[in-house]
């Protein structure tokens, strides 16, 4: 069509316009399906569809599409291997076992008898159908790394278990695959094959270890390291893929042999998670969706009942063998709704599956995989993505709340307090290490770390001598209160790069830094700064504004959110802040919901008991407009946060700048972001099914229809 004298046509071809449209939805998809509460993972297949030919018709699905989503894929798998814990896996290792043969034999068992009976599909098509339903992916993992989880026991018995199941349901594909290209399936067949699977288990499991070794010790250089790093997954792939099984299993191989090699919390990690959640993942999820025929659900009666079989057969029999786990190993419960949520997700090898299925032409000119299967496969992979990530949310949400009730305590005790200060405003110095020094317990032997940061587009020898004043100047002031301080001044690229790698460097436990102060009218409350360091760590940072000495305060008042006691460091916080109260001399006036002031007034009663506290109900956190009448200018005003993803976080949260600086201009302020379970998260992450709190809108349906149906029960 013609618009603005422009020839525009549609679909899309040209590879220019296809790339920018997609990189467009990656952009935007998140912003606007996150208000509406939609996963990312959800939201990407999406849009898929509504750019595809099934859709809207506005983007060709062209060689782009495979390629990076096959990228994509091998991201998913190898990401779950590079971030197992090895040591649990070895312990766990049976149980793994156990749960793949369940999770591979009992959809087998299901999906077979349904497509014969409910389906009348032939033999040989119930059994790749119900290989695809054995197979799941491990689609929901980053929420499990994002919640701290990726070491427990449950965890690695299901991604043990992934391991198992993929391994038998591509075996099942590539002898159905094999007798249709003529080969003689026998026993011959079956001995090749297996001995191929194992040999290559074999390289892959002794070279690739050593090779990575050499390489890693040999070069240092950080793009190198990367490719290497691709490059290896990719062999992995390709090597599988040669033998005849699907190079997903190979991806999950490289990650498992690389796991030692690239640690966790490093740039490496952080470079190759970012790639893959900002191109990769989200190409790989657009794609899916592009396949997706919705019309021909409600226009063909056969393709909707193909898609309930498939999504109702697949859920039930992951759920019967997550069932059928738990209880041989006495689990809890939530650990079997964490073993369902991981492994119901079917995504890579179902997809693999039915695609070469569907090229399959039988003798009478049929399609092994018909296009029913086909579009049914693409409903049941939407509607299994979304249970995955709902039910992996939940109890991994439940997970966490049981450890931390049960083991803040022990995690407080043993663990020793280093406080680090970063100076740039000589003025707040005795502020802040003041503050540092109340909140430290008295016993502390460890000195306090003072940290002046120099960036290195900006380094000069007067800035050089400025720092090394405000440290001087840090030390004399701790010296006064009989306090040693560790003194750094460093370079480095900017000034919250600078913090965080000192945080590593020295164990540092808590952050206190001064507020920012805003330089012009675009400037944000807390500062890029700030933001960008709250982003880097899941440490407790305390951001502080004091518009007077601290042993001049008399009061401190506390505004705590609702399930903050599910945080990992909650007693710590309370703790510090009941110190701080009786070094004062002043009372601590907490302002909370029910359920959390009874956990306030038990942490208090056993670690602080003799600190003056008082406890009032704070319904409404929304509006910090109730605490005014609370707070004067001689009090100090404590406002507990969270990082987006916490627990406790609110959408309330993103408005507490421009309350405090509204209604409580001429107060103290401290604004406290409690430690977190799990690691930083600095991008936005289209392979967390997450986003932030989409499971609310399920939880609020489920509590309706709870109601709805009580109410029934009454009335009878």
């Amino acid at each position: 069509m013609e618009l603005f004298g422009l020839n525009i046509h549609f679909p899309v071809t040209d590879p220019t316009w296809i790339f920018f449209l997609v990189l467009i939805i990656i952009l935007f998809a998140p912003m606007i399906l996150g208000r509406l509460r939609i996963p990312h993972i959800i939201g990407m297949i999406l849009a898929g569809v509504l750019v595809g030919k099934y859709g809207f018709n506005i983007l060709e699905r062209d060689s782009s599409f495979e390629l990076f989503g096959k990228v994509g894929l091998y991201y998913i798998m190898f990401l779950a291997g590079l971030e197992m814990d090895m040591d649990d896996f070895k312990k766990n290792k049976t149980k793994g076992l156990v749960f793949g043969l369940f999770t591979f034999l009992i959809p087998m068992a299901l999906g077979i008898w349904s497509s014969m009976s409910l389906l009348d599909y032939g033999l040989v098509t119930s059994i790749l159908l119900a290989s695809m339903y054995a197979s799941h992916t491990l689609i929901a993992y980053p929420i499990i790394s994002r919640y701290g989880l990726s070491r427990q026991r449950t965890v690695s018995i299901t991604i043990g278990g992934t391991a198992v199941t993929v391994v038998l349901a591509l075996m099942v594909l590539a002898v159905i695959g094999g007798m249709y290209k003529g080969e003689d399936v026998g026993g011959l067949f079956w001995a090749i094959l297996l001995g191929k699977v194992l040999a290559l288990f074999g390289l892959i499991i002794f070279l690739m270890p050593r090779i990575s070794r050499w390489f890693f010790r040999t070069y240092e250089d950080a793009v190198m390291q990367f490719v290497f790093v691709l490059a290896m997954v990719f062999l992995g792939g390709g090597l599988m893929e040669l033998v005849g099984m699907e190079g997903i299993l190979g991806a999950f191989l490289a990650g498992l042999v690389l796991n030692r090699f690239v640690p966790h919390v490093s740039p490496l990690m952080n470079r190759l998670e970012f790639v893959g959640n900002a191109l990769f993942i989200p190409y790989f999820l657009i794609g899916v969706g592009m396949i997706i025929d919705v019309r021909c659900l409600f226009t063909q009666g056969e393709a909707l009942k193909v898609a309930v079989v498939m999504t109702v057969v697949a859920t039930f029999s992951k759920w019967l063998a997550a069932w059928i786990t738990q209880k041989i190993y006495g689990m809890q419960k939530v650990e079997r709704s964490l073993i369902f949520g991981l492994s119901n997700a079917q995504a890579a090898a179902t997809l693999a599956a039915v695609l070469i299925g569907h090229e399959i032409i039988m003798e009478n000119g049929e399609r092994l995989l018909n296009d029913d299967v086909l579009n049914g496969t693409v409903v049941m992979i939407l509607f299994t993505c979304i249970i995955s990530s709902v039910a992996t949310e939940r109890a991994a949400r439940r997970m966490v709340t049981q450890e931390n009730l049960t083991g803040n305590d022990d995690k407080n005790n043993k663990e020793q307090e280093r406080i680090l200060i970063p100076v740039a405003n000589p003025d707040t110095i005795e502020g802040l290490v003041g503050m540092a020094l109340m909140m430290r317990h008295p016993k502390q032997k460890e000195p306090l770390v003072a940290l002046s940061v120099i960036n290195d587009n900006n380094a000069s020898e007067t800035k050089e001598l400025i720092g090394k004043r405000n440290l001087e100047r840090t030390a004399m002031v701790a010296a006064a209160a009989d306090a040693s301080v560790k003194t750094v001044l460093r370079y480095d690229l900017n000034i919250a790069q600078g913090i965080i790698h000192t945080l590593k460097e020295y164990a540092v436990t808590d952050v206190v830094i001064g507020l920012h102060r805003k330089t012009n009218l675009m400037d944000s409350f807390f500062g890029t700064m700030t933001e960008n360091l709250l982003k880097g760590t899941h440490r407790q940072i305390m951001i502080a504004k004091l518009l007077m000495p601290v042993n001049t305060l008399r009061r401190i008042v506390v505004a705590v959110p609702e399930k903050a006691e599910y945080e990992v460091g909650f007693m710590k916080w309370v703790v510090q802040l009941c110190r701080m109260g009786k070094l004062l001399g002043c009372r601590v006036h907490f302002f909370a919901t029910e359920d959390t002031l009874r956990h306030l007034r038990a942490v208090v009663e056993k670690q602080e008991a003799n600190t003056f506290t008082e406890f009032s109900v704070l319904e409404e956190w929304d509006d910090l407009l109730l605490l005014t009448g609370q707070v004067n200018f001689d009090h100090l005003f404590v406002v507990v946060s969270a990082r987006k993803g916490s627990i406790s976080y609110q959408t309330s949260f993103e408005r507490l700048p421009s309350q405090v600086s509204k209604y409580f201009a001429d107060a103290s302020l401290l604004i406290i972001y409690p430690d977190q379970l799990g690691d930083p998260q600095e991008i936005v992450s289209f392979s967390d099914p997450r986003g932030q709190s989409e499971t609310r809108m399920y939880d609020n349906v489920g509590k309706w229809f709870y109601k709805w149906f009580k109410k029934g029960d009454e009335r009878n």
